[in-house]
């Protein structure tokens, strides 16, 4: 994260002594990156967050990927997914490499546990509902179009708040940030980045919880699934403070970057991981040169995989996808607009498309479960509109 913050209640200096009020010490502990060279907070635990009273394994979670006999385009209808499970267990992974997994999650189950990704960062991107984000170091609200940025080792979990719920998930080897581009030697974002730290939200509220009790936290660690059981609720921080911390950004906070001719995709990322970024497509101005062509040029992404999943509008450049498809173009062929898009985009003034990209640069792989819900007719969509 780009900027310092702080919760409740922290001694004046690290590393020193800290009482309860009844003359006890708090816990303190650090969650660090990358040793002790990364970004890190340190938080103050009624409880030592040692004291485990069982653990077991529970599941492995490897995707199964799927040998394919040929390279080509595809799309997955992902509303043809049925829900259930909860914000966690509901999970379908679609893609994957050793970087980034994909998936989708429709819960219709609440979580009566906690859960902890013990691998990378988590990107979870809510397409329907609304609700809480609770997690150690406090609780934010979310709403449809929001980014939640959970660090690696963050406990929590998803409470929503009623209705149908819907999200795209992210989960990462290794952390995900603003690109570095957007920011000055220092991390702060600069005058050129479509979005800024005033649309970061924080953790709106802290909640310290005392109870004693029977309490799960599920691991995630090497694609295996553990259960721990702490006698002690696992939000039982009273303060902390530092760089390393769960956030939200709307999507619709995301200023898109405009010019006279077409633009190409960089300009709307958003985050950036290892070997991976995310874009954001949102409604935006198309070019205002007078012969400009708003639709996007036919091109080969020799060295990158690119995914995008449809949130909502009208993608102009695409014939016959819809809310929750998401497409794959893979490297070594060439992809672009469908036949007419290009002559249909001429002279249009805006667009009010809404949809997250995926960029890899390592080949993605696909699940059992995308095939299950696969547009075979996808490959040879640019020969049907064309004879349509």
């Amino acid at each position: 994260m780009p900027f310092y913050h702080r919760m409740g209640e922290i001694p004046k200096k690290r590393h020193i002594t800290f009482y309860k009020p009844n003359g006890e010490l708090y816990c303190e502990q650090l969650m660090g990156t990358k040793g002790f060279s990364g970004i890190q907070s340190i938080l103050y635990h009624h409880n030592p967050p040692t004291q485990v009273r069982e653990t077991r394994k529970l599941a492995d979670l490897k995707p199964e990927y799927v040998e394919q006999a040929d390279l080509k385009h595809q799309h997955f209808l992902t509303f043809n997914l049925p829900p259930g499970g909860d914000p966690i267990s509901g999970r379908t992974y679609l893609l994957g490499n050793s970087d980034v997994v994909m998936g989708v999650c429709v819960p219709t189950e609440p979580m009566d546990y906690f859960y902890r990704n013990a691998d990378g960062d988590e990107l979870l991107f809510v397409h329907q509902g609304e609700g809480e984000l609770q997690t150690i170091y406090g609780t934010i609200s979310y709403k449809q179009g929001d980014y939640l940025v959970v660090p690696i080792g963050t406990t929590y979990r998803i409470v929503p708040s009623g209705g149908p719920s819907r999200f795209l998930v992210i989960e990462s080897q290794n952390e995900i940030v603003p690109p570095k581009r957007y920011r000055n030697e220092h991390g702060q974002l600069l005058e050129h980045s479509p979005f800024c730290e005033r649309d970061i939200r924080v953790p709106e509220r802290l909640d310290t919880h005392v109870e004693s009790g029977r309490f799960e936290v599920r691991v995630k660690r090497q694609h295996a699934l553990y259960s721990y059981i702490f006698d002690f609720h696992p939000f039982d921080v009273v303060g902390w403070d530092g760089y390393l911390y769960p956030y939200a950004l709307s999507i619709h906070d995301f200023e898109p970057i405009t010019g006279r001719i077409h633009q190409p995709p960089p300009v709307h990322q958003t985050f950036a991981g290892q070997n991976f970024v995310v874009c954001s497509f949102v409604p935006r101005l198309y070019d205002y040169h007078p012969q400009a062509i708003p639709a996007p040029y036919f091109h080969s992404n020799v060295e990158s995989d690119e995914v995008l999943y449809y949130v909502d509008g009208n993608f102009m450049s695409r014939k016959g996808v819809y809310e929750g498809s998401i497409t794959l173009h893979p490297m070594g062929i060439p992809h672009g607009p469908h036949p007419g898009k290009i002559e249909a985009s001429i002279g249009k003034k805006d667009t009010r498309e809404l949809a997250v990209m995926l960029d890899t640069f390592k080949p993605l792989y696909v699940t059992r479960e995308a095939l299950g819900v696969e547009d075979r007719n996808y490959m040879s969509s640019w020969l049907q509109s064309a004879e349509q």
